[in-house]
């Protein structure tokens, strides 16, 4: 029997055109008054530090490092340091009522349900933590961050990698076959699958599901089936 779902964000319970269209040309805009006005910022010094290290660089100037940064942006760079300092930025577009982040209208009220049934849900997502609370603190259904009891960025491991899962398993305290994980990426079900979760493809229209896919697949979360 599940006893816990483990969900994706983009193009599972929310929309990818959002975070592509809306959050990313934010952060890429204010990136740089963000990175010279919080020089003293410990967290920002610090994932800029990590930032050039994954760069490789050595040293690097403050207009290299948004330069690298906004190029990251441009190409969706999975940088745990890209995702954190992105974050910050948004956090500010958030407070400042800037936008609100979309959530499908049958995502809430099918995660409310479960949790009622007593589930326990959890967020997956290459977004940082930071970020994850933020989108579902500030979005279209209000705040729906009470409904989930945890969440899990790319500091846990790689989305793809199937030791990522083995230790959100693990530190959530329940038993891999136990546990559903959700998501629109084939290649992320496939690493949880490996860990022994179960799986479910979220194929939004204009999406479809494979006609000869390896994992149950659905179009929205009225449809997801709770073994």
């Amino acid at each position: 029997m599940i006893k816990a779902i483990l969900t994706d964000i983009e193009g599972t319970t929310s929309s990818i055109s959002f975070v592509k269209d809306t959050l990313f040309p934010y952060a890429r805009k204010h990136l740089p008054a963000f990175v010279v006005t919080h020089t003293d910022d410990a967290s920002v010094k610090h994932w800029l530090h990590e930032a050039a290290k994954e760069a490789g660089l050595v040293s690097a100037t403050q207009q290299e490092m948004i330069e690298l940064l906004q190029r990251w942006i441009d190409e969706d760079r999975k940088s745990t340091a890209l995702k954190a300092l992105q974050g910050m930025i948004w956090e500010e577009g958030y407070r400042n009522g800037e936008y609100c982040a979309h959530v499908y209208p049958d995502a809430t009220p099918a995660l409310q349900a479960w949790r009622d049934a007593g589930l326990k849900l959890y967020v997956y997502s290459s977004g940082s933590v930071a970020a994850q609370k933020l989108f579902f603190g500030f979005c279209e259904a209000g705040d729906i961050t009470p409904l989930f009891s945890g969440y899990f960025d790319t500091e846990i491991g790689p989305k793809r990698n199937a030791d990522s899962y083995r230790r959100i398993a693990d530190e959530i305290g329940i038993a891999a076959d136990r546990i559903l994980f959700l998501s629109d990426i084939v290649e992320e079900l496939d690493a949880a699958r490996t860990a022994g979760i179960k799986t479910t493809l979220l194929a939004r229209p204009p999406s479809t599901c494979p006609a000869n896919g390896t994992h149950p697949c659905v179009t929205d979360f009225t449809a997801v089936v709770i073994e």
